[in-house]
């Protein structure tokens, strides 16, 4: 069996989960699609998938040859590109992930626009508000808000992301409006538990810095859910200014301690160090970059 094919055709069943979509995708029989992971399987010497699961799984090898398998077959896609245009095209498929707010409102709008340029690109987009392994989620770029936690990425700054103090009338009704950050102390503050330091508060105010300690009943790995416990008027929340966009314009939530200005949250987009960057995700990174120079609540770091 053709080696490029039947390693197009592994990379395929880990990315669907399943023998069987592959088999109905390529127009297949299941027992053709497992003859050629098992000639993969002869070839290599051990095994790519656990038999032994209900699910499938990889073993660790499988999860490692899965790595090669997508850099060698994007080289190839890349070089046949480069062999009929005389330049790298930018097409093929990109695999993005991000945070599922931020890829909502910031990036899926937006797709349109980058679509519309590069129409031979496809992409298939992954969101969750973890930070998730690229490499055995085969994410070809992530976009991660605040401060990089893990320094083995290589990490471009696209952006800027601002921040307000938000709360719903209602709870101001009942709770009164903080004059300053030290009031915070005092109110149920909701917090996003994803970022690093998530309970400490800082602001800017008269070129001068100032950190508050805060806590409430309620902490979260969602912002959308955030989001929600401020609209229902549970507390207050440090949160993008861009979550709460239509909710201020429309007066569902208010702006608080507006003289005093949060540390804004750095963008980056960040890829694995050991994957040659290909032009689909330049691309798309310069795409972003551009597009948050016009928001006014995303800007340029």
């Amino acid at each position: 069996m053709d080696t490029l094919e039947s390693m197009s055709i592994f990379v395929r069943v880990v990315e669907r989960g399943s023998f069987s979509a592959v088999a109905r995708e390529l127009g297949l029989s299941q027992p053709t699609i497992s003859k050629h992971i098992s000639a993969l399987e002869t070839r290599l010497g051990g095994r790519l998938f656990a038999r032994s699961t209900r699910q499938l799984s990889m073993t660790d090898e499988g999860k490692r040859y899965y790595q090669h398998c997508r850099a060698i077959l994007a080289c190839v896609e890349n070089a046949e590109h480069t062999f009929h245009a005389g330049q790298e095209r930018i097409a093929g498929s990109l695999r993005i992930g991000s945070s599922g707010s931020f890829g909502r409102v910031q990036i899926a709008s937006r797709l349109h626009g980058f679509l519309a340029l590069y129409p031979e690109v496809s992409v298939d987009m992954q969101l969750s508000d973890e930070n998730v392994d690229l490499l055995s989620a085969g994410i070809d770029v992530a976009v991660r808000i605040g401060e990089l936690k893990d320094s083995g990425l290589l990490a471009r700054k696209i952006g800027l992301t601002r921040r307000c103090v938000f709360a719903a009338p209602s709870y101001l009704e009942r709770h009164g409006v903080p004059a300053t950050p030290n009031d915070l102390a005092r109110h149920n503050c909701l917090v996003f538990n994803q970022l690093e330091h998530f309970a400490s508060w800082r602001f800017e105010h008269n070129g001068r810095w100032n950190s508050v300690q805060v806590s409430g009943n309620v902490r979260s790995n969602n912002s959308e859910a955030i989001r929600q416990m401020v609209l229902s008027g549970l507390g207050v929340s440090l949160s993008p200014s861009w979550l709460f966009r239509q909710d201020l314009s429309e007066g569902r939530v208010v702006a608080i301690l507006e003289s005093y200005v949060p540390a804004s949250l750095p963008i980056h987009a960040v890829t694995l160090p050991d994957r040659r960057l290909s032009a689909r995700v330049r691309a798309f990174t310069d795409y972003l970059r551009d597009a948050f120079a016009g928001d006014s609540d995303v800007c340029l770091g």
